[in-house]
């Protein structure tokens, strides 16, 4: 076990963070490495699967903030059978009033407090499972359906998660006596301290099974992989995520599955850029039709778009399509599209039209540039 726990890499590490990270630098870093080492990605890889289910790993723990602080005080050890950190809480001591002391002995020995823990005998609902997914711009502004694959721990159908082989079931635990804790006497600075933790025989359920089910070995368990098919909302945006209720690990005891999270992951488009609900777009307009004014051509989301550019519009001008935007997660409405006017300058032009183009500019007078003549008209009160 020394050696197991000496060889697991550091979930910080894992991840590519520092200690200090908050919960959004974890998410942003655990979303790149879960899709540059997802299956999908690389198939047949071992090395590239192996290192998905470290990630995961990493962040079922780090994404937690009870279980970080426990891996932060005690390390991997923290979640070991009758490690540190699964201990339920200190519940008596030798002269002194330990209500007081609770906070700090719950730290020093991550314990949860003074005066016993919480059973854990009870039905505990399943583990959650995460699972990345990568939509295109288009599958995200309308949504889609997609098929995702999952490994997750289901209930035994052999011995419907019981544990024991047909014809027998599971006994009270000798060691804790069906209360899923055991009670451990430590030294301490103050004498003789009894604490209360996860019992180490039948790891807080309460129950051993002496006859174990062939099927899965007496945890009431079995790997199970599954391909799920997902219905993805319109309007979803890139690292958000949504929940697929009670298809995760299967609960204990009788309790509840765990969810399946889906984080999403959207690739850029090569037209739109997006803004929460509003998409912008940059639409190149020749120098002419800039001066001149006309109707030109708009890709939006909903498909082409004939739009009025007014006379004398000026690089980098926006304008606003109201209602032409993504539609909102909740339905009610949708955002805006902003089109934002590139002038484009021709180039290569030939001698025809270099002249024709000097000869218009002769025609222009400064009241035809308004910024050029505001600007010269600072430039000269300045050296006035």
């Amino acid at each position: 076990m020394v050696s197991e726990l000496a060889n697991k890499r550091d979930y910080y590490e894992v991840l590519g963070v520092k200690k200090d990270a908050t919960d959004a630098e974890l998410k942003k870093a655990y979303r790149k490495m879960a899709v540059k080492y997802h299956p999908d990605q690389n198939p047949g890889d071992k090395d590239a699967e192996e290192k998905f289910k470290e990630v995961n790993e990493a962040y079922e723990v780090l994404s937690d903030s009870q279980k970080r602080a426990q891996y932060d005080q005690f390390g991997h050890a923290a979640f070991e059978q009758g490690g540190m950190g699964g201990g339920g809480g200190f519940y008596s001591g030798q002269g002194f009033d330990m209500g007081d002391l609770g906070d700090i002995f719950g730290s020093m020995f991550g314990f949860g407090g003074f005066g016993g823990g919480a059973k854990r005998n009870g039905p505990r609902r399943g583990k959650d499972v995460n699972v990345s997914i990568q939509l295109t711009f288009e599958e995200a502004v309308f949504g889609c359906k997609k098929e995702i694959s999952i490994a997750i721990y289901d209930e035994c159908e052999t011995c419907h998660g019981t544990g024991a082989k047909a014809g027998s079931h599971p006994e009270s635990c000798p060691t804790c006596h069906g209360t899923g804790q055991e009670r451990v006497m430590q030294q301490s600075m103050f004498g003789s301290v009894t604490s209360v933790r996860t019992c180490s025989k039948c790891g807080g359920t309460g129950k051993v099974v002496k006859d174990p089910c062939n099927t899965c070995h007496g945890s009431g368990k079995v790997a199970t992989k599954k391909t799920l098919e997902v219905s993805i909302p319109m309007g979803i945006d890139d690292d958000q995520s949504f929940a697929l209720r009670g298809m995760g690990d299967a609960g204990t005891n009788g309790g509840p599955s765990g969810d399946v999270i889906v984080m999403v992951t959207v690739r850029p488009s090569e037209v739109f850029q997006r803004d929460g609900y509003d998409v912008w777009v940059t639409v190149p307009i020749t120098y002419s039709q800039a001066v001149l004014g006309d109707s030109v051509t708009v890709p939006s989301i909903d498909g082409k778009v004939e739009y009025t550019v007014p006379e004398g519009t000026q690089s980098g001008t926006t304008f606003r399509l109201r209602g032409k935007g993504i539609q909102y997660l909740n339905g009610r409405g949708r955002g805006d599209m902003y089109v934002k006017c590139e002038v484009e300058i021709p180039k290569k032009l030939n001698k025809a039209q270099r002249d024709a183009l000097k000869k218009f500019e002769g025609t222009l007078k400064e009241e035809n540039y308004e910024k050029r003549k505001g600007f010269f008209k600072k430039l000269k009160d300045m050296f006035a």
